[in-house]
């Protein structure tokens, strides 16, 4: 068991290295909770856990100065302690989304009150033209979070998962059914969110033509995706003819030829 939390602390810890290093999408539940699998000795539920918690918090990026919920330890820690309990998709949502919300508050702890410390100091390096010492600031900072999200998991995981076997042995029948139902409500709601983001007008006519493709054609998801890469390259080199041809209608000076006139 000691073992098992020290190798989730791992995990988070590399999922939260983009603080630092940069963004690799190392830190999605999807990614995470194949990880988790290999810890604990169960692949196949880990993959299966991630992509349900990954649907969950599919929209759930960094807007500005909006922070979501921590999906590192959600991830890690809701697949984690369903694999262990034994249970199903519906418990890792029950634990993964109140675990990321708790996390939140330590991460703004951090991000609100040590990042600026450091943010000063690199600022005291960049006008001394010494760019190590910035640069040590930015590792810092980012490796400090991903230290504190590494003890986080460990420490839970280590003094936790008895703790929930016990709390899901006392859930009454009727709620896990309630909660079977919610786990194909959540991931709507993730989608929804990403949608939110990402639907304008230039994009909604291709989410219409892939929901019609599923809906009426009964093609499988992996086929969806093909055609979507293949639709994908046609509409760029589209683009690229046109761009090519309004490039050659410019006059050697930059000026563009009037329509009439040629």
């Amino acid at each position: 068991m000691i073992m098992q939390s020290i190798y989730l602390g791992i995990v988070a810890f590399i999922a939260q290295s983009e603080y630092a290093l940069g963004t690799s999408l190392l830190s999605r539940p999807i990614v995470t909770g194949l990880f988790t699998g290999i810890v604990l000795g169960d692949i196949k539920t880990g993959i299966i856990m991630g992509a349900t918690l990954e649907l969950a918090f599919i929209g759930s990026f960094s807007v500005g100065a909006s922070i979501p919920p921590d999906v590192v330890t959600g991830g890690i820690l809701g697949t984690a302690f369903a694999i262990t309990a034994g249970a199903g998709t519906e418990t890792a949502l029950l634990l993964g989304l109140p675990i990321a919300t708790l996390t939140l508050v330590f991460k703004n702890v951090y991000l609100g009150l040590l990042i600026p410390v450091m943010n000063h100091k690199a600022d005291d390096y960049a006008n001394e033209g010494n760019y190590k010492g910035v640069e040590r600031m930015h590792l810092a900072a980012g490796f400090g979070l991903s230290l504190m999200l590494a003890l986080i998991v460990s420490i839970s995981f280590s003094v936790g998962s008895n703790t929930v076997k016990g709390l899901l042995d006392m859930i009454p029948m009727f709620v896990q059914n309630g909660l079977s139902v919610a786990t194909g409500i959540i991931p709507a709601l993730g989608f929804a969110m990403l949608a939110r983001l990402l639907i304008n007008k230039t994009v909604a006519p291709y989410f219409f033509l892939g929901f019609i493709i599923v809906g009426y054609l009964d093609i499988p998801i992996t086929g969806v995706a093909i055609l979507g890469a293949i639709i994908a390259v046609i509409v760029i080199n589209i683009m690229n003819f046109r761009k090519g041809q309004a490039d050659a209608v410019q006059t050697t000076n930059g000026g563009i030829i009037d329509d009439e006139e040629f």
